[in-house]
Formats: structure tokens, sequence, C-alpha cells
């Protein structure tokens, strides 16, 4: 059934030596390779047929006509060419199918971009995606498992299959009337979210809300079931003295507060703590000490619209997918958003990124302020980026169902080891427009294909510039927004989509770790270590 297993690790190839006389269980011991000095590995299984049928992420079968991925929330199940399923005995790691090499089996740990955490270097914060710090550490061996009559399937949400809806709010905008406001209505429509604050009141804008200043009306936000986290500690930045002491004395005003959020470039937030002053070691004794253990990486999957909207779809996040949700905008602003996306999402380069923002710049100065010396600049990074923009052009039918690098494996959650102790980190979908992202066809999609989403949402932001905000006016709510809402507040109270707090979603999910699957002689599956994880069979 097996024609080979090898081990991959720091470009080297290892094969490995199994007992050919299993007949349900092939267990593969990872002991013979030094965990402790990966960061990475692949698990090379090659089949003596084809594998024809694969569990996908929404629970269905499949056939391997496109490339297959599996990750840690999703079902490791498939099927041979003769009928037999094959099934992983642990959730961990990525399970990889390429449509060119159907017999091969890539069982896959912290690959590149699967897992990754954003680091801000130099003086001008230049952005780089890191693979995030590992300690490979499982209940069990990975273990290949070959039931006779029928595999089992693993539910992400509490409702059993069906799909996820998870709010994580920045505070940016928030004051202390749009903050009552916002309150009232997701108690109206039934919908809980995560939601940040800044602890200490120091901002360029002075009715921003802030613990300090604010804490009777954040309280009820507590009391209304929603979780508070941390967006940082303030909105705009204190000497280095001052922000420094701040982050290492302060006192957290409630008990539960586990999440962190990085707000700009506060100097002590986690994507920086590669060039501040604080050690890994003291960085994570404070994060310890103050009771945080979830960050985000400061990565967006990409940007939800018309029919992007489930973090573990990669093939929404396409340059097909994003155009086929914009298709209703004008032409200029199709285009304007259509060239973003190509340089943010899909090259997703720090040296594009910054020419960008500086032709965006230039040409503001240009135009509003009359300063001419800097046409040059601009025409200079302007045509390096049409180089590149016309590149995809040429190319278009070749790469625009290519998922973006940072969307490819879906990251969702993963542990993160900042000096000694693992954190759990999270990915985001970047949510502006609630019209779009929560229409009752993105809705429906999600339903449909038990998706999730974790938002990274601005639901107090102001400017008119944003289609499809929250707030139409400063004191009320979008009308068409609020629909959206109350039918998101409708499907949830029918439990067809389950929206926990970020902190109740990581804890639900933690199931997947410890859950481990055995098989009895006769081929009987059965579960050996168990968890709180809803499951079904299939065949």
């Amino acid at each position: 059934m097996i024609k080979s297993i090898s081990i991959n690790s720091n470009s080297i190839k290892q094969s490995y030596v199994f007992d050919t006389d299993q007949k349900h269980k092939w267990s593969i011991d990872i002991t013979k390779i030094k965990l402790s000095e990966l960061n990475s590995f692949d698990i090379e299984i090659v089949f003596e047929q084809s594998i024809s049928e694969f569990r996908n992420h929404d629970y269905t079968w499949v056939k391997c006509n496109e490339d297959r991925i599996s990750n840690q929330f999703c079902p490791k199940v498939i099927k041979l060419q003769n009928g037999q399923l094959v099934q992983a005995n642990i959730h961990a790691g990525i399970w990889e199918i390429n449509k060119k090499n159907k017999n091969v089996l890539l069982w896959r740990f912290n690959p590149e971009f699967a897992e990754s955490i954003t680091t801000y270097l130099g003086s001008d914060n230049r952005k780089k995606a890191e693979s995030s710090k590992k300690r490979f550490h499982f209940p069990e061996n990975p273990t290949l498992l070959f039931p006779e009559n029928y595999a089992l399937e693993f539910s992400r949400s509490k409702y059993p299959f069906t799909a996820v809806a998870c709010f994580t709010d920045h505070c940016d905008f928030d004051t202390v009337e749009n903050l009552s406001i916002q309150r009232k209505f997701f108690k109206e429509t039934q919908i809980k979210i995560t939601k940040g604050f800044f602890l200490n009141h120091f901002s360029k804008r002075s009715d921003n809300a802030s613990f300090e200043n604010d804490k009777e009306e954040l309280l009820k936000w507590k009391n209304d079931g929603h979780e508070l986290c941390y967006h940082s500690l303030s909105q705009s930045i204190k000497s280095e003295i001052e922000r420094f002491n701040d982050f290492e004395q302060f006192v957290p005003p409630l008990t539960d507060l586990k999440v962190w959020i990085d707000h700009g470039y506060q100097p002590y937030n986690f994507s920086l703590l590669k060039k501040n002053n604080l050690t890994n070691e003291k960085f994570e004794k404070i994060l310890e000490g103050k009771n945080i253990n979830i960050l985000w990486n400061y990565i967006d999957s990409g940007t939800s619209a018309e029919g992007v909207v489930n973090q573990l779809n990669n093939q929404q996040f396409t340059l097909a997918g994003f155009k086929k949700g914009n298709k209703d905008l004008g032409l200029v602003k199709k285009t304007q958003l259509m060239i973003k996306n190509i340089i943010f999402h899909y090259y997703n380069d720090e040296n594009m990124i910054l020419k960008y923002q500086s032709t965006a710049g230039n040409f503001k100065k240009i135009v509003f302020q009359k300063k001419i010396k800097f046409f040059l600049p601009l025409l200079k990074n302007a045509f390096d980026l049409g180089i590149a923009i016309f590149s995809i052009v040429l190319s278009w039918n070749r790469v625009k169902n290519k998922p973006y690098k940072l969307a490819k494996y879906s990251p969702l959650v993963f542990k993160h080891i900042i000096h000694e102790k693992e954190f759990y980190v999270f990915q985001t979908l970047e949510m502006l427009d609630f019209q779009e992202s929560l229409s009752r066809f993105n809705l429906d999609s999600l339903v449909n294909e038990k998706g999730v989403f974790i938002a990274h949402t601005y639901f107090s932001v102001p400017m008119h510039y944003h289609k499809g905000k929250l707030f139409s006016t400063s004191d009320k709510i979008d009308e068409n927004v609020f629909e959206n809402f109350k039918l998101l507040g409708a499907k949830v109270q029918n439990k067809e989509i389950w929206n926990p707090t970020l902190s109740e979603l990581v804890e639900y999910w933690k199931g997947f770790e410890t859950m481990v699957l055995n098989i009895d002689k006769n081929g009987n599956l059965f579960t050996e270590i168990n968890s709180d994880l809803h499951s079904k069979k299939i065949n």
C-alpha cells in the first residue's frame, strides 16, 4: 500500500524504514530525527496507487484534480484509488497533495508562510514575514490509519459542523459616544466581538476612548458578553522612557484579559520586538505576568469582498477571487483596488509596498502641494511598479488562481515561542465593507462551506471613503449594514454559525492539539485520547 516514507528537513531527505507487515496502522517514529534542532520538516509518503479523493475543508469529498491542502483544523482523510480510507491519528501539521503527483502525500510541519509572524525592522519599519518559532511535541507519533469501514472528522464549531464568525475590533476611532452606540447595536443584533481598547489616554485625538477615561462604558461591554482586549496601551507614542515604563509597569484592569493586538508602531509591540530594547526573555516575562497569551501576527490573509469571506478556502484569496468580488465597482475604483491588492497581497514584497506608498505620497505632494521636485521619484517608482503589474497582466491566466502566499495554508491560530514559552498567534481577514462582506450571499456561502473568519475590523471608522462602514453618520448605524448583522445574528441564534470571542475560539480549538485516534485489529477507529470536539463518521 505504501511504497516509501521519508523525512525531509534542512534540505536533507532521510528514508524511513517501516514495517511492511502492518495492515491497519503505519506509525512514523519521529524520535529518529532531532526535533529540537528543527523549525520545519516534512514527512513524504509515497503510495503504490493514486489518491483519488481528498476530504476538503468544507467536510466534503473532492477529487485531486487541483492542489489540495488541509491544515490542523481540517479533516486529514484521503481515499486511495482502490477505495481504501487513510486517516491521520493526530491533527497536527498540514496535509498537502500536488495534482501532478497524486500518489504522494506531504505531511508538513511549519512550511514557509504557513504560520508567519510580522517583524518590523530598521528606522523605516520595514515589514518582514518570518516563520513562527516552534517546539514540536506531539501526543503520539504521526501515524497513518487504514480503517475498514469509516473515518472520523471533527468539528471546528461548538455547533457541530457549522460556520464560525469571530470579530476582533481595533479601537483607533472609538469615542465614548460611538462605543455606546456600537454596544447597543451588537446587543440588538445578538453578536459578540473581541473589542480592543486603549488602556491609557494619550492620543492625538482628545475624544479617543480609553479605559483610563471610559472604564464604565467598557465594563458594560464585558457585562454584555463581549471580550475586552489590549490594543497596545495608547493611541499615540510617548517618549522612549515613558512608553517602556508603561509596558513594564501597567497593571491589568481586569483578570481575564488574554489578547493583545498591536497598534501602529508602538515600540513595545510584539511585531517590533526585534528592534526595541527588550530581550525576548523580558518581553515574554512581562506578557506572562499580565496573563496575556494570545497575540495578533499583524497579517491579513486578504480583504473581504463579495465571495471572499472564508479564510479556510484559499481559492477566495486569489486575484481572480478579488476581481470577481469587486466586479460591481466603477472602472477607476476597481483598477485602484486591484493594483493595491496585487502589491499588498499577491506580491507581498516590502520593497514594492514601500514604492507604492512613496508613489501615492509623492502624487499628493505634486497635485495638492505643487511640489514639482517629487516628480522624478514618483516617475521612477511608478515605472518599477508598472513593470510588476504589467507582468501580472501578461500572465493573468497562469497566476489569477494562485493563492496569496500568506493565505495558501489558511493560517488561523498557531503557536509561537518568544523565549521559552508558547503563545497562541492568530491571523485575520481584513473586513472593512460590511455591506459586501456580510451580505446574504457571503453569509450563505460561509454557512454552506462551514467556513471560518477571524475578522480585523474598525467598527467606528469615520472616513467617508470607507464604503460599507458601520456608521453612516457620526451617530447613526448604516441601514444596510444593520440588516446584514441582523441576518448574521439570526444565523447565530439558529446555530448555523458559531460566534465566539477570540479567547473562546482558541480555547475550543485546543482540543485539536490533544485529540488522538487509534485503530483496533479489525480496522475500527476509536478515540484514544478524547477531547471535547464533536465528531462524525464518514466513508
